[in-house]
């Protein structure tokens, strides 16, 4: 019976194409009341749920913090957990402390699904600093789903984001080491073995690989997103072309410092003579960030645009209506996606999960939608000698 209702459900749906290669499918999420949709990508609203009903033994979950609403579309994903608990799949949830008063409401739906275990961290238990900002998850070891997309209504209706379905066997399986070595530190936050000699390691020579931060509290084998990403940089050739929430290379600690590889690595590609276009949110132009964004622009060879999402007609909705999405596309030819906001404090304690894809029609597909966006008339390119006012977040 309950197969059948899941069935009507996606029968009842409209349907929309899937844009795929090998192991990898691009899954979106776009503001409503935009022109931002993409018709050939499955909207996470639809994916999710489907994941979850086709689910036969396991669903475990990583999130940030999770926030339903009534009648909006993460419900069809907590519909589709009560399910999968119904048919006896085994479902663990980990979310970050530090956010757990934003994530009653859903705390509280959770616990309410029969046999589901939830357990809440605080990363900095752990690291020592940081938070749990990745958003991924894993069914039956055999699929996951890592992308920008929080575990919340608005993100699935009101924000930009872009994640992947991965059924790739060797990244699923590394995504659920890193769920399986969480779930380990939820019973021991201190019980974590660093070998002082261990380097970031991971094999970077496939097609594709994850990789995550903070690299230390990395199962072995899995690589780090930070030096990655500075790697990623220092090969490119021709173009880098990316979108963020917000770009600031300095740390959110008290005091603030400058730490951030990956400015020097984007300056350094600049001078190579490789074009580098950085489209980041509003969010992005408060005074202090704006300040390093606009020293950036000043390098030959980089422009900057900020993008603004319009209000929604309902009104003012807290911490949405913006681009969220993180990705980068190197010289047309490697997509790198993942969870990190390029800032201080993501790529060096956080934990955050990223995919490397080397594959030119997944690159191609991503660099579509960022000239998309770049060429909007949502996007404007930053004024260096404007004094921009405090984004409402």
């Amino acid at each position: 019976m309950i197969r059948l209702f899941a069935l009507s459900l996606l029968l009842a749906a409209p349907a929309r194409a899937a844009f795929e290669v090998p192991g990898f499918e691009l899954v979106y999420s776009y503001p409503v009341e935009t022109s931002l949709e993409e018709k050939d990508l499955r909207l996470a609203q639809d994916v999710w749920p489907a994941m979850f009903d086709a689910a036969v033994k396991t669903i475990d979950i990583e999130q940030f913090y999770v926030t339903p609403s009534t009648g909006e579309p993460l419900e069809q994903s907590l519909q589709a957990l009560e399910r999968a608990a119904a048919r006896g799949v085994k479902i663990r949830v980990i979310l970050e402390q530090k956010f757990e008063k934003n994530s009653l409401d859903g705390i509280a739906r959770l616990k309410s699904i029969p046999g589901l275990e939830l357990r809440v961290l605080d990363w900095s238990k752990v690291n020592g600093d940081g938070i749990i900002h990745a958003k991924f998850f894993v069914v039956d070891s055999t699929q996951a789903f890592v992308g920008s997309q929080n575990f919340d209504w608005r993100a699935l209706k009101h924000i930009h984001e872009l994640g992947l379905r991965i059924t790739d066997a060797s990244i699923v399986r590394n995504v659920q080491r890193v769920f399986d070595h969480d779930w380990a530190l939820t019973e021991d936050p201190g019980n974590i073995n660093l070998d002082e000699q261990r380097t970031p390691g991971g094999d970077r020579s496939g097609r594709a690989y994850l990789v995550a931060s903070p690299w230390r509290r990395n199962p072995n084998g899995v690589g780090d997103s930070e030096s990655e990403l500075a790697a990623l940089i220092g090969e490119a050739k021709t173009e880098l072309i990316i979108q963020l929430l917000d770009y600031n290379p300095t740390t959110y600690a008290r005091p603030k410092r400058f730490y951030f590889p990956i400015d020097n690595a984007l300056r350094d590609a600049a001078v190579r003579g490789v074009k580098i276009k950085l489209l980041v949110s509003h969010w992005n132009t408060d005074e202090h960030s704006v300040a390093h964004l606009k020293s950036l622009a000043l390098v030959p060879g980089v422009e900057i645009k900020v993008l603004t999402v319009p209000a929604a007609k309902r009104g003012y909705i807290p911490f949405a209506r913006v681009i969220h999405s993180k990705y980068m596309v190197a010289d047309g030819k490697t997509a790198w996606l993942g969870t990190s906001n390029w800032a201080g404090g993501y790529l060096d304690t956080s934990r955050n999960l990223e995919l490397v894809v080397k594959d030119e029609a997944l690159a191609f597909r991503a660099a579509k939608i960022h000239a998309r966006l770049w060429g909007s008339a949502y996007a404007e390119p930053l004024d260096i000698l404007k004094a921009y006012p405090k984004p409402k977040k």
